[in-house]
């Protein structure tokens, strides 16, 4: 790989989410390159000045071609279980970091366990879930936490509506692989609990009834902090819209394409007989995706980055300085003031 190189190669460019990184990266003045599946998809959804190359997932000399020059390449393909390994070899043979946005437990476990050594050798950073699910939860975790060991970790998210893309319709479809939650420190089937109590978010939110329902954010927390036990919620109405077929996709609110919708998500982390909470709140659980991927990728292309493996995101960076750059109109970060790193 050329040292000098900056470009960023988004796969999954002409997706939803895909998209939303592709006009982040441009804003930031990135050069950026899109890949995907079909030139045809590619021309009609983007921008004639945007870079595009195709590759197919299944043909791992077009992936590496088209991560050449490429300094990081951001997968925004799902589903991940049959992505983020082509994907993440590719790239790393090609020279480049790799991040992806997965929500999905399995491949980010598959990410950890099987891309570390490659990545070492090739002295880049593979890290999965840098998204809103996976990501965030770890980022705020990871700054409020203190040396040693942390009793217990809870994650509580909140959506007004959840209008599904048609990636994560497909994303549901493929992972039939049963969820784990953390119980005394290990990696456990998740099993029916007793009804869940319910969860006082910030106006206009509000009081919401909850269900267990753990995301990628259980595997980020697990590889890197100490934790006796970690379980995610999910608003039940957020739930139901997700399970109803009827329920249609994003449909932009704003000239920045975003949807309406609403979210708020917290993380209350017991450590040392002391609770801290601490959470975001936005719109556009896809949208806001786009911010935290290109905050990380901005780091790895600075030139003393040397950090290298299978690395959660609040490892690969640092966490409270990567949510003081994302806090702002689009995501704020706000806590119960017993984290002084965390007052913007």
């Amino acid at each position: 790989m050329n040292s000098t190189s900056k470009s960023i190669a988004v796969v999954g460019a002409t997706g939803h989410t895909g998209q939303f990184v592709v006009r982040e990266v441009q804003r930031r003045g990135l050069p950026v390159v899109a890949v995907g599946r079909s030139a045809a998809r590619l021309d009609d959804t983007l921008p004639p000045a945007v870079p595009r190359r195709v590759a197919e997932f299944d043909d791992p000399v077009s992936l590496e071609q088209a991560f050449a020059g490429c300094a990081v390449v951001i997968n925004c393909a799902g589903p991940f279980l049959d992505t983020a390994a082509p994907v993440a070899q590719a790239a790393l043979r090609a020279g480049c970091h790799y991040i992806d946005v997965t929500a999905e437990q399995p491949s980010a476990q598959a990410s950890f366990a099987e891309l570390d050594a490659p990545a070492r050798e090739a002295g880049r950073v593979v890290i999965p879930a840098a998204a809103f699910y996976g990501g965030l939860a770890d980022l705020l975790a990871s700054a409020l936490a203190s040396e040693g060991e942390i009793d217990e970790i809870t994650v509580a998210i909140a959506l007004d509506r959840w209008w599904p893309t048609e990636g994560t319709r497909k994303t549901g479809e493929r992972n039939q692989v049963p969820r784990v939650v953390v119980k005394g420190g290990r990696l456990a089937p998740l099993l029916p609990s007793p009804e869940v109590p319910d969860w006082m978010f910030s106006a206009p939110l509000g009081r919401q009834a909850m269900v267990e329902l753990p995301f990628s954010e259980i595997i980020t927390l697990a590889h890197h902090l100490k934790v006796g036990d970690i379980r995610s919620l999910l608003n039940r109405s957020a739930l139901a819209d997700i399970r109803d077929a009827s329920t249609p996709p994003p449909k932009a609110a704003d000239d920045s394409g975003r949807s309406a919708q609403r979210f708020e998500l917290v993380v209350r982390l017991v450590q040392g007989g002391m609770t801290r909470t601490v959470g975001v709140r936005g719109q556009d659980i896809y949208a806001v995706t786009a911010p935290i991927v290109t905050e990380v990728a901005q780091r790895l292309l600075a030139p003393s980055y040397r950090r290298s493996g299978a690395l959660a995101v609040a490892e690969a960076v640092d966490p409270v300085d990567l949510l003081r750059s994302l806090h702002g109109p689009a995501l704020e970060v706000f806590g119960d003031g017993t984290a002084p790193q965390l007052r913007f």
